[in-house]
C-alpha cells in the first residue's frame, strides 16, 4: 500500500472513531480512560499536537470542539456525569505508574 492511500485510510478511520464517540454521548470519557486509557480530550490533545507540528494555528478549545462537535463546556453540561466512587477508583489504579 502507498502512503497516500495509507493515510486516506487512517483518516477515514479516525473520522469514523470521531463521529462513533460524538454519537455515544452515554460513554464518559473517565470510562473510555479506564478500558483504553485514552479519551477524547486525549484525541483533542492529539489532534491539537498535529496542527502544531505542521505549523497550524490552534488552540485546545478548538481542538475540542473538533473533537467533541460542540464546544467543551456545552458538552459537559449536555452529557457528562459525576464519577462513581468505583469509575474513580479504578481510575486511580490504571494510572498508579503513570
Amino acid at each position: 500500500m502507498d502512503d497516500k492511500t495509507r493515510t486516506e485510510l487512517e483518516a477515514a478511520a479516525f473520522r469514523t472513531l470521531v463521529e462513533h464517540l460524538r454519537q455515544r454521548t452515554d460513554v464518559q470519557n473517565i470510562d473510555l480512560m479506564n478500558l483504553a486509557g485514552f479519551c477524547r480530550n486525549c484525541l483533542s490533545k492529539w489532534y491539537l499536537a498535529a496542527a502544531e507540528d505542521k505549523g497550524l494555528e490552534m488552540d485546545y478549545a478548538a481542538a475540542r470542539e473538533l473533537i467533541y462537535g460542540m464546544p467543551y463546556d456545552e458538552w459537559k453540561e449536555q452529557y457528562q456525569t459525576e464519577a462513581t466512587a468505583e469509575q474513580k477508583a479504578a481510575f486511580a489504579e490504571s494510572h498508579k505508574h503513570s
